[in-house]
């Protein structure tokens, strides 16, 4: 697994939302004050989807991931969250970047709800629903200081 890693002084941060199907991104500002919902990408292959973030890091001057595990209540790895790590470690060694890992426990609920508030209808809000996602893992991992979740990790040994 790709060490945790805290990110570099400055620059724009990534927020993944990890799913089989489709993979919310969202992008701080420099600054990393705001977390912005950036897009849902549709998963292809393993080989275009990293594609598809190394053009993001190019493009979008990213220097750090974030990606979200979903723990079990419990607080310890599910078969998902196991499969975020895989994802995220052939994340690191594509784009030779950091990440960082926050707990993402309720969030994909908390998007929900947030659109809901929005008056979308329900298709519009599951086109949104992983940026948007995506945005409050950021969104958590900026508020914490760019710190991450770590407990996780004794769980592994």
């Amino acid at each position: 697994m790709a060490k945790p890693t805290p990110p570099p002084p400055a620059g724009k941060i990534a927020g993944i939302d990890f799913g089989t199907v489709r993979i919310g991104i969202a992008i701080c500002d420099p600054e990393r004050i705001m977390a912005f919902p950036y897009e849902v990408y549709r998963r292809r292959s393993e080989r275009l989807d990293l594609e598809r973030f190394q053009e993001l890091v190019r493009s979008e001057q990213i220097v750090h991931f974030v990606l979200g595990l979903p723990l079990h209540n419990s607080g310890e790895l599910s078969d998902k969250a196991r499969e975020a790590i895989e994802f995220g470690d052939k994340l690191v060694e594509a784009t030779g970047l950091t990440i960082d890992y926050v707990d993402e426990r309720f969030t994909s609920r908390e998007a929900e709800s947030y659109l809901r508030q929005g008056n979308l209808n329900a298709k519009k809000r599951k086109e949104k629903l992983d940026a948007v996602a995506a945005q409050i893992i950021l969104a958590t991992y900026l508020e914490r200081g760019c710190v991450g979740t770590t407990d996780f990790l004794a769980l592994d040994d």
